[in-house]
């Protein structure tokens, strides 16, 4: 990315669907009509293996109940014409047994919808594919001869596999050949020598590719290497065996792993150093792999763009190679749309605000189909698609039309306990479309404002700072729209701390005697504190040395506190 260049802080599309408020947080209670919400999907990306069967999930809520369906590859897909196909009952999932058939045959991208009488809604596009660990291409490979001193690559070069293959050299005995900064194992699984030296001679470097969903693992051809002493190369500084040249570029996508590589030959063996040009390197974020021949950053952010340069160094002198880093994104969620219900008549705001690096398209559905506008409504699930070259986005976000009298969520007559000058919550969970009113009385008759020392949150919670006794009390609160009213009771108890006023003394005394601790503790009086004893931070023995007076079990959130001395014994030795 230029260095000039700045990211948008996002950009975002609104649609105007039906006076105005988002419900992002108000769910709907199952036993109302709405709309399906997709509650489990399978990931974009599923590679299966073939041993096993395919499971793609989908799941879902709704009133109606939902009835799902599939597309494979852009057209409908009749899943009860193929035997070899089970959508779970009650739900979309979909499980595949390719036991017996070519696995091939399944692979594609498939897409379930769920719908009811508000709506459908749309799972993600999941790329079904199956794992491969193909074989290694037959090939001889040619015995390599080299002089003492030189660099040298043994290259691996596996087969592409499903996902990529894991790589590691190791010899005919199956031991892993030694690596350091002067041989090492580049990022693609080639083998690189700073210089070689005669020891290197070995007949059996191997490459091994392991295949992580089959779990197999395959070889290439041993490879001969002769190190010759009889016209040695001398000493010489640092050049680049890779990257290749003074510069080079690297694209990395936000939030991945940024991974850079330098590798250099020459003898003495360089050393490798890295550095950011006009910026520093970011710190809690940033590693050193094989033997600092591998810089990766984690969690790359846009910031991260810019000339990283590696500097290789001997005593003969030092070359450095510049990489210039470009960061790019997939669309990322700023503001994702929120579901909305509204009462008839209401008008409500959808809105998908999101960021990338090339800016994102935005395209908007109602149940599937795509739309330029929207008109008054009834209920319906709109799914907001976000995509540039790296990626999309999709979200469901129904709208639902309901005239709904208040309903307190809320358990009624709940008692809340807390300390005093702790903060108090008092909950208020409420429905009601138009969305109801929340408004709270103390002890019947006050009406309590929004305001210090109580603050109303928009979910209707009723939140007290700093609780102090005088706080104790009924609590009522009342949801109005205008089709009805409700209310509900709550209690509020502020308890005294439990503290230690007098704590036990450290005291010395003979064996076999008693010693005697008092502990004296201040508590609320309607709580009965638990006494408990430690010794040497551990639980005092149940025996009659230790004695103290029962006590009761302490309310919970009431507090407690506990303190304990150190128990020594004096020994008499005689004399001589």
């Amino acid at each position: 990315m230029d260095g000039g260049r700045k990211w948008a802080p996002g950009f975002s599309v609104v649609l105007l669907t039906l006076l105005s408020h988002l419900a992002s947080a108000l769910e709907v209670p199952l036993d109302l009509p709405q709309p399906p919400t997709i509650t489990l999907q399978s990931p974009k990306d599923y590679i299966f293996d073939p041993r096993e069967n395919i499971v793609i999930h989908c799941e879902a809520k709704g009133k109606p109940h939902p009835s799902f369906s599939w597309t494979r590859n852009g057209t409908h897909f009749d899943v009860e014409k193929d035997s070899k196909v089970l959508m779970k009952p009650g739900s979309g999932t979909l499980v595949i047994d390719i036991s017996g058939e070519k696995a091939e045959a399944y692979e594609g991208t498939y897409q379930c919808t769920a719908h009811n009488d508000h709506g459908t809604a749309l799972s993600n596009k999941i790329v079904i594919r199956q794992s491969r660990s193909p074989l290694w291409s037959k090939e001889r490979n040619e015995a390599v001869v080299v002089q003492k001193g030189v660099s040298l690559v043994l290259q691996c070069r596996p087969p592409a596999g499903l996902p990529p293959p894991v790589i590691f050299w190791m010899d005919n005995n199956f031991h892993r050949l030694p690596l350091d900064k002067r041989v090492s194992q580049a990022l693609n699984g080639d083998l690189y020598f700073s210089n070689v030296l005669p020891e290197d001679s070995r007949p059996d470097y191997i490459c091994y590719a392991r295949f992580p969903h089959t779990q197999t693992i395959q070889q290439k051809q041993p490879i001969s290497l002769t190190v010759l002493d009889n016209n040695p190369e001398g000493d010489h500084q640092p050049g680049f065996m890779y990257p290749m040249g003074s510069t080079s570029t690297k694209m990395v996508l936000r939030g991945e792993t940024l991974e850079l590589e330098c590798i250099a030959e020459g003898l003495p063996t360089p050393d490798i150093s890295w550095q950011k040009d006009g910026g520093e390197l970011p710190s809690g974020r940033v590693s050193f792999q094989t033997f600092q021949k591998t810089l990766k950053i984690s969690d790359v952010v846009e910031a991260d763009a810019g000339d990283y340069r590696c500097t290789a160094t001997n005593r003969l002198g030092s070359t450095h190679h510049i990489i210039k880093v470009t960061v790019k994104a997939a669309p990322f969620w700023i503001s994702a749309p929120r579901n909305l219900i509204l009462a008839p008549n209401e008008t409500g705001v959808l809105m998908c605000r999101v960021g990338g690096e090339p800016k994102p398209k935005i395209t908007w559905f109602v149940n599937g189909v795509a739309i330029e506008t929207c008109s008054p409504g009834s209920s319906a699930v709109y799914q907001c698609n976000a995509s540039n070259e790296f990626g999309y986005l999709m979200a469901n976000a129904f709208v639902n039309v309901l005239a709904e009298a208040p309903r307190i969520l809320t358990p009624p007559n709940r008692v809340y306990q807390v300390i005093t000058n702790n903060p108090a919550l008092l909950h208020c969970a409420s429905f009601g479309s138009p969305i109801p009113v929340i408004t709270w009385f103390k002890d019947i008759q006050t009406s309590i404002k929004d305001g210090d020392p109580y603050v109303i949150h928009e979910n209707g919670t009723l939140e007290i700072h700093v609780a102090q006794p005088l706080n104790s009390g009924k609590y009522t609160c009342i949801a109005t729209n205008n089709l009805g009213i409700k209310e509900n009771h709550v209690f509020l108890e502020v308890k005294e701390p439990t503290r230690i006023i007098k704590q036990p003394e450290y005291k010395v005394v003979q064996r076999g005697m008693r010693a005697a601790f008092e502990c004296t503790v201040k508590h609320d009086p309607t709580l009965i504190p638990t006494m408990t004893w430690l010794k040497d931070s551990g639980e005092a023995a149940r025996r009659q040395e230790v004695a103290g007076e029962p006590g009761g079990r302490p309310t919970e959130n009431a507090g407690h506190a506990s303190n304990a001395a150190v128990l020594s014994g004096l020994w008499w030795m005689p004399t001589l």
